[in-house]
């Protein structure tokens, strides 16, 4: 299904099993992944299909449309926080994303011009249980966490603990650069130590397109045989 953002008039593609895992009949929200505008969409397929029978057998079976909240958002949440749990729900595959994870407006705006200029699809989280959420339904291409983000102490960051927790075969499609006062960019034995890809000192972070478009190019050069080498097992 191809729908039209009206604000923006950014076409976006939903895969159809994305739209059969939509109760049948129901519509749902979802996010313009290029100005945030709210659509509604409705499975309308599904509607035509089996709408008379829905109502006589299905009154108690309504709660098998539970299989809804596990991809958008926890039990008694709606549709439209569903679609914000998820703000990458619909875009193609091997679209390059990024959260960013950083308090300061200010550098969050740099980092997000950067990001930009990089052809990168946006996502800012607010706190870390938001940070949390949304790595719940997606796995970001590139997070961008300052070390003190949600957190007073910097060793003690959740969203960093939860990274490291990651399985490895995740964890290697994944690029984190984390923002620091503390060590000196691109110290290589800083970002082994935090389980990071890179460390970037925030005194530099005019300079974060370049280190982390420099950055990313070295991890898949290193990566590169690896990576092809695991598609031909899988």
């Amino acid at each position: 299904m191809d729908i039209v953002c009206d604000k923006c008039n950014t076409k976006i593609k939903i895969p159809d099993q994305k739209i059969q895992k939509i109760p049948k009949g129901q519509v749902f929200s979802i996010a313009c992944p290029k100005c945030k505008n709210k659509l509604s969409v409705k499975n309308e397929p599904a509607a035509s299909s089996s709408a008379k029978p829905a109502p006589a057998k299905p009154a108690k079976p309504a709660p098998a449309s539970k299989p809804a909240p596990p991809q958008g958002q926890p039990p008694g949440g709606d549709d439209e926080d569903a679609s914000s749990g998820n703000p990458f729900e619909f875009l193609e595959e091997g679209a390059k994303t990024v959260m960013i994870c950083e308090p300061n407006a200010g550098n969050r705006a740099k980092i997000r011009s950067a990001m930009e200029s990089m052809e990168y699809h946006i996502a800012e989280a607010e706190t870390h249980r938001d940070a949390l959420k949304q790595m719940r339904f997606h796995d970001f291409t590139v997070i961008v966490l300052n070390e003190m983000f949600g957190t007073r102490d910097p060793d003690m960051n959740h969203v960093l603990k939860h990274l490291e927790q990651l399985p490895m075969v995740t964890r290697r499609e994944m690029f984190i650069a984390l923002l620091t006062s503390r060590f000196r960019t691109m110290d290589r034995m800083m970002a082994f130590n935090k389980s990071v890809n890179m460390v970037i000192n925030l005194k530099d972070i005019a300079d974060i397109e370049k280190i982390i478009e420099r950055g990313v190019k070295d991890n898949d050069g290193f990566y590169r045989v690896f990576k092809e080498s695991f598609k031909k097992f899988k």
